[in-house]
C-alpha cells in the first residue's frame, strides 16, 4: 500500500510526570512490560505498513527511541527516527519533517494509541473514497475518553468529560462538523447553511477523534504551510479541513443558536448521550457528490468508525496509563502478545515465589523478579528484576522494573517507576513514585506524587 506512515511519538509529557523521565520518555512508558510505542508499531506492521517516521520531541529522547526501535525491529521495518524541537504540538511536528514525505497519501498516527483497530482498514477507506482525510473514530471507552486527562490520584474530583461532538451524513462516511475538547461546553452551534448544503446531518456524542489519520499529502502540506500558527492536527487542522470542504456553501452570519429558524445547538449541560441519534434535516437529500458539484475546488472528509468491539485508548495521562495497563491483562490481553496461563495470568518461568505467595487473575511478573513469603498480588504488573520481600501487598498497581519493596508493605493502585525503594512497612495508596525514589520506613502515602527533586 502506498503510504508513508507518521508516527507521532511525543516526548517527555508533563502530564504523565513523575512517570516519564529523561531515562524513560513517553514511548518507552511499559504498557504490560512492553514500550507503549511497540503497540503502534506491531499494529502497522500488521497491516503491512513498514515505511514509517517516527517523530520524537528532542534530542535525548530520540536517541534513546531510535536505539529500541533499531534493535526490536532490525529486519521487520524501515524506520527513519527524526528529532523535533520540544513542545510544538502534533501540526508543528507534521511541519517540521513535511519535506520527507513523498507518497501520495500519508497516515499519521499517535504513538501514544493502544488498539485493535487496523490502520490498513482506515487507508482502504480512505483511497476508496478519494479523500483529504479520513479520520479514526472510535465509541468512548466506558472508563471515559481518553482526552479527559486526569491525574488518577490527586484528583479525585473529577473533571466534566471532554467529549467530540461530529455530524455525520446519513451514510456515516463523511465527517460533516467536528467540535473537541473543551470547546464542547460552550454552546455548539451547526450552521443552517450547513445542513442545507448536506441535507441531513446525524449529530453524534459517543464517539471519540483516536488520532489516527489518513491525509492526501498535497492537502496536508498545503494546510500545514498556509496556516503557520496551527499547532494541533485534532483541535486546528481536522476542524479546518471539515469547515473548508463546504465553503461553496452560501454564507451565512456568525450564526444563531439552533431554534424554530432550522439551526441546531447542542447545550454543554445536556445529557449529550440522547443527542447520538439526533438528526438536523433540511428538505434536500444528501448527495455523496455534492461537495464536488460546486465551481469551487472542494475536497471530502471521510470517518472510518470502529465497532463497539474494537479497543481504542490512548495513554495521555497517568489515569489513562492506569486503565491501559489494566485492560491489557484483563478485557484486552489480545493486544499484549503474551499467552496467558490457565489461571489467567502470566508468570516469568524465572521468577521466584515464596511460601504461601498468591498471584491472582489478570496479573504479569516479567523475568528475574522474586517475590518472598506470604504476598499477594491482584489485578497488577510487575516489571523485571525486582525484589519484593514477605508479607506485600500489591494490588491494582504497576511496579516497573528493579523495584525493591521491602517486608509488610501495602501498595494499592498506584504506579511505581524503575529503581524505587520501599522500605519495611510502607504504604501507597493511589500514589506514583518517579524513578529511584525513596520511599521510607513505615510512611503512609495517600494520593500523592512522589518524585526526587
Amino acid at each position: 500500500m502506498d503510504f508513508q506512515v507518521v508516527v507521532l511519538a511525543g516526548g517527555t509529557s508533563e502530564k504523565l510526570s513523575p512517570l516519564v523521565s529523561k531515562d524513560v520518555p513517553k514511548a518507552l512508558l511499559p504498557v504490560a512490560n512492553r514500550p507503549a510505542i511497540s503497540y503502534v508499531l506491531d499494529l502497522l506492521e500488521s497491516s503491512d505498513l513498514k515505511d514509517i517516521i517516527v517523530v520524537v520531541e528532542g534530542q535525548e529522547a530520540a536517541r534513546l527511541v531510535g536505539a529500541w526501535i533499531s534493535s526490536a525491529y532490525l529486519d521487520r521495518l524501515l524506520v527513519e527516527v527524526v528529532a523535533v524541537t520540544e513542545d510544538i504540538g502534533t501540526a508543528g511536528a507534521l511541519r517540521a519533517i513535511s519535506k520527507r514525505l513523498v507518497t501520495n497519501d500519508v497516515l499519521v498516527i499517535s504513538g501514544d494509541l493502544v488498539t485493535d483497530v487496523l490502520p490498513g482498514a482506515v487507508a482502504a477507506t480512505h483511497r476508496r473514497n478519494g479523500a483529504a482525510v479520513t479520520a479514526l473514530l472510535c465509541y468512548v471507552p466506558v472508563s471515559g475518553p481518553s482526552d479527559a486527562a486526569s491525574s488518577g490520584g490527586k484528583d479525585k474530583a473529577k473533571k466534566p468529560s471532554r467529549l467530540n461532538i461530529v455530524g455525520l451524513d446519513i451514510t456515516r462516511q463523511f465527517l460533516l462538523h467536528i467540535v473537541s475538547g473543551t470547546d464542547v461546553e460552550k454552546d455548539v452551534r451547526v450552521y443552517k447553511r450547513k445542513i442545507r448544503a448536506v441535507g441531513q446531518m446525524e449529530i453524534r456524542s459517543d464517539l471519540m477523534d483516536a488520532h489516527l489519520y489518513a491525509f492526501n499529502r498535497t492537502t496536508l502540506q498545503d494546510v500545514l504551510e498556509k496556516k503557520e500558527t496551527y499547532r494541533s492536527i485534532r483541535l486546528e487542522v481536522l476542524p479546518y479541513l471539515v469547515r473548508s470542504q463546504l465553503r461553496s456553501a452560501p454564507s451565512g452570519g456568525e450564526g444563531t443558536i439552533v431554534d424554530e429558524t432550522g439551526n441546531v445547538i447542542v447545550p454543554p449541560n445536556s445529557n449529550l448521550q440522547c443527542l447520538s441519534q439526533h438528526r438536523a434535516i433540511a428538505p434536500s437529500a444528501f448527495k455523496q457528490d455534492l461537495l464536488s458539484s460546486s465551481g469551487v475546488e472542494t475536497h471530502r472528509c471521510c470517518v472510518y468508525i470502529a465497532g463497539k468491539n474494537k479497543y481504542c485508548h490512548r495513554l495521555n495521562s497517568i489515569q489513562a496509563y492506569c486503565d491501559i495497563n489494566r485492560d491489557v491483562i484483563g478485557e484486552a490481553s489480545h493486544l499484549s502478545g503474551y499467552s496467558f496461563s490457565s489461571h489467567n495470568n502470566i508468570i516469568h518461568p524465572s521468577c521466584v515465589l515464596g511460601s504461601k505467595t498468591t498471584v491472582g487473575p489478570q496479573c504479569m511478573l516479567a523475568e528475574g523478579s522474586q517475590l518472598g513469603d506470604k504476598c499477594s498480588v491482584k489485578r497488577s504488573v510487575i516489571g523485571r528484576h525486582c525484589r519484593i520481600g514477605s508479607n506485600v501487598k500489591i494490588v491494582n498497581s504497576v511496579v516497573m522494573n528493579h523495584v525493591v519493596i521491602e517486608d509488610g508493605c501495602h501498595i494499592q493502585g498506584s504506579v511505581v517507576c524503575n529503581n524505587v525503594q520501599l522500605q519495611e512497612r510502607a504504604v501507597l495508596k493511589d500514589c506514583q513514585v518517579g524513578a529511584g525514589y525513596t520511599v521510607t520506613t513505615g510512611s503512609d502515602h495517600k494520593a500523592e506524587s512522589l518524585a526526587r527533586k
